[in-house]
C-alpha cells in the first residue's frame, strides 16, 4: 500500500513537475516570442524612422542641389551681365578716346582758326589803315583836282571866250592878216599855250579817272575786306559753336566717366556677389557632402540595426532552442578563467550551463556569444574559454565520459 502510494505520489509529483516545467517552458517561450516581436517592432520602427530621415535628407539634398543650380544660374547671368558691362565699358572707352582725339583735333583747328583770325584781323586793320589813308589822300586829291579842274574850266571858259573873241577878231582881222602878223603869231602862241593847257586839262581828267578807278578798287577791296570780316565773323561763330560743342563733349565725357565708374562699381559689386555666391555654393556643397555622409552613416546604421535585429532574433530563437532542451548537467562556469557572474549569467541566458556545451562550440555559437557580450566581444577567443572547458570536462569525466551524453548535449556547430 505504501509502495503503491509512494509510486502514485511519485507519479503525481513527476506529472506535477513535468506540468510545471512545461508551463515554465511555455511561459518562457511566450515571453521570448513576445520579446522577439517587440524587438522586431522596435527595430521596424527604427528602420521606418531611419527611412523617413533618409527621405528627408534626400529631399534636403535635392533642395540644396536646386539652390546650387539656381545660384550657378545666377552666377552665370551675373557673369554675362559683367561681360556686357565690360563690353559697353570698352566701347565707351573707345568712344571717349575717339572723342578725345576729335577734341584734340578741334582744339588744334581752333588754335589755327584763332591764328588765322588774328592774321585776318591784323590784315584787316592794315587794310583799314591803308583805306583810311587812301581815302584821306583821295579826298585831298579830289579837292585839289576839283579846284584845279574848276580853275582849268574857268580858264577854258575864259579861253573859249577869248577864242571866240579871237575868232571874231580873226574874222575881223582876216582882212588885217597881212598887216598884223605879229598879232597873229601872238595869237598862235596863245592858241598853242591854250592847247597845252587843254592837254594838261585832259591829263588832269585822266588822273581824275585813274583816281576814281583807284577809289573803285579801294571800294572793291573794302567790300572784299568786309566779306573777309563776315567770313571771320562766321568763323568766330563757328568757333563759339565749337566751344559749345566742346563744352557738351566735356559734359558727355564727364557723364561717360561717371558711367564708367558706375560700371566699375557694378562690376566690383557683381564680383563680390559672385564670390559670396561661390562661398555659399561651397558651403552648400560642404553641407551636401555632410548630408551624404550622414545619409551613408544612416544607411550603415540601418544595415547594422537590421543585422543586429536579425542576430538578436536568432539569439532569441537559439535561446528558445536551448531552453527547449532539458538541462542534463550544470557546471560552475566561473571555474573558467575570464568568466565571472555576469558572463555566466549571459551564457545561462543563451542556454549554456555546462563545460560540455562550451567544449563543443562552433563558429555560429561563438558569434552568438560575442553578440550577447556586445562591448566585451572577443573575450571568449582571448581567454580561450573553449579550450579551458575541454580541460575541465576531461578533468571531471576523464576517459569514462559517456559518448551518448556528449553527443546529446553537443552545442550548435
Amino acid at each position: 500500500m505504501l509502495a503503491g502510494f509512494s509510486t502514485d505520489a511519485l507519479l503525481i509529483l513527476l506529472g506535477t513537475g513535468a506540468l510545471a516545467g512545461l508551463l515554465a517552458w511555455l511561459a518562457r517561450s511566450w515571453f521570448a516570442k513576445r520579446q522577439t516581436v517587440e524587438l522586431i517592432d522596435e527595430w521596424e520602427s527604427r528602420v521606418d524612422e531611419l527611412t523617413r530621415k533618409h527621405d528627408s535628407l534626400l529631399a534636403e539634398a535635392n533642395k540644396y542641389r536646386t539652390i546650387i543650380e539656381n545660384q550657378q544660374a545666377t552666377i552665370a547671368e551675373k557673369e554675362l551681365a559683367t561681360q556686357r558691362s565690360s563690353t559697353s565699358l570698352n566701347s565707351a572707352l573707345e568712344k571717349i578716346n575717339s572723342l578725345s582725339k576729335d577734341l584734340f583735333t578741334l582744339r588744334a583747328e581752333r588754335e589755327d582758326s584763332k591764328q588765322k583770325l588774328v592774321t585776318f584781323q591784323n590784315a584787316l586793320n592794315s587794310v583799314r589803315l591803308q583805306s583810311q589813308e587812301l581815302q584821306r589822300e583821295f579826298i585831298k586829291s579830289r579837292d585839289f583836282y576839283k579846284a584845279e579842274l574848276r580853275k582849268a574850266f574857268e580858264k577854258r571858259q575864259a579861253l573859249e571866250v577869248r577864242i571866240d573873241n579871237a575868232q571874231a577878231e580873226q574874222d575881223s582881222l582876216r582882212n588885217l592878216l597881212t598887216g598884223s602878223r605879229s598879232e597873229q603869231e601872238s595869237v598862235a602862241r596863245m592858241l598853242a599855250s591854250a592847247k597845252s593847257r587843254l592837254a594838261e586839262i585832259d591829263k588832269l581828267e585822266g588822273d581824275v579817272i585813274r583816281l576814281e578807278a583807284d577809289n573803285a578798287q579801294l571800294n572793291h577791296d573794302a567790300a572784299l575786306a568786309k566779306q573777309e570780316i563776315e567770313s571771320l565773323r562766321r568763323d568766330v561763330a563757328e568757333l563759339d559753336e565749337l566751344k559749345v560743342q566742346n563744352t557738351e563733349l566735356s559734359e558727355v565725357v564727364k557723364s561717360m566717366e561717371a558711367s564708367r565708374r558706375q560700371y566699375e562699381q557694378d562690376a566690383r559689386r557683381y564680383q563680390g556677389v559672385a564670390s559670396e555666391t561661390e562661398k555659399q555654393s561651397e558651403t552648400l556643397r560642404i553641407r551636401l557632402d555632410e548630408v551624404e555622409k550622414n545619409f551613408l552613416a544612416l544607411e550603415q546604421q540601418q544595415q547594422d540595426a537590421i543585422k543586429q535585429a536579425r542576430e538578436e532574433a536568432a539569439i532569441a530563437n537559439d535561446s528558445n532552442a536551448y531552453a527547449e532542451k532539458p538541462v542534463q548537467e550544470v557546471d560552475d562556469l566561473k571555474q573558467i578563467i575570464g568568466i565571472g557572474k555576469v558572463f555566466e549569467r549571459a551564457l545561462n541566458e543563451l542556454g549554456v550551463y555546462s563545460f560540455r556545451q562550451l567544449a563543443n562550440f562552433g563558429m555560429a555559437d561563438i558569434a552568438r556569444v560575442n553578440a550577447k557580450l556586445k562591448e566585451f566581444r572577443g573575450r571568449m577567443e582571448q581567454d580561450d574559454w573553449i579550450g579551458q572547458a575541454k580541460e575541465l570536462l576531461f578533468e571531471k569525466y576523464g576517459s569514462d565520459e559517456p559518448v551518448s551524453l556528449a553527443t546529446q548535449d553537443t552545442g550548435r556547430g
